[in-house]
């Protein structure tokens, strides 16, 4: 018996397996980045304008991030495990408030920062406590379908945080990819950097 997660594509025949990466391994992927992300983004011997770098990146990051993770990771562990709609509840509201506080950053050196980065990592501690019982009831395949749905999300998601959108399905999955090309097209005029792999290695 499946696990009743949100409606997917049907599959061939039982026992399918799909290409792909799960959906937790993608997850716990970018909790990683963004740890990273929020170390090196309240390191105060960063270069200003390094620092400021790192910053967008982060921001792009996160909101990205939680965008997918709205769209498939809250709504799968909400269907699936048993008794999780309320930390989902809980979860979503810090999701919004994380956002906020990201939009209202004035820049690398606003002291705020070093609670943003705090947020973010009390991010990733609980939304990885979500993850475990969601990997114990779904099978490999609907993980993985969920996963390759995820990077699709992520991938057309805004790179700003814009916490007045829905966050719950199905409006968040019509809006956020319209907000996201507009965001994307903002970058691209400006140069902004989106990706830890846009981010100069430092000079020895």
């Amino acid at each position: 018996m499946t696990v009743p997660l949100p409606p997917l594509p049907p599959v061939p025949e039982e026992g399918y397996r799909p290409g792909g990466r799960s959906l937790v391994d993608l997850v716990e992927r970018e909790h990683r980045r963004l740890l990273d992300l929020a170390d090196r983004a309240t390191d105060p011997d960063a270069a200003p304008q390094r620092l400021g770098e790192v910053v967008e990146v982060l921001t792009a990051t996160v909101s990205r991030h939680l965008s997918a993770e709205e769209q498939y990771l809250f709504p799968a562990v909400r269907a699936a495990v048993p008794g999780a709609g309320a930390a989902v509840d809980r979860e979503i509201g810090a999701a919004g408030e994380l956002l906020t506080a990201l939009k209202a950053l004035a820049g690398p050196a606003d002291p705020a920062l070093a609670e943003v980065a705090d947020r973010i990592r009390r991010h990733v501690a609980r939304a990885a406590a979500l993850l475990a019982p969601l990997r114990e009831v779904a099978t490999e395949a609907e993980l993985i379908r969920l996963g390759n749905r995820w990077e699709i999300a992520g991938e057309a998601a805004p790179t700003r945080p814009h916490p007045g959108t829905p966050a719950t399905p199905p409006w968040n999955r019509i809006v956020e990819p319209a907000v996201g090309v507009v965001d994307k097209v903002r970058d691209a005029a400006t140069g902004r950097p989106t990706y830890p792999s846009d981010l100069v290695p430092p000079k020895d």
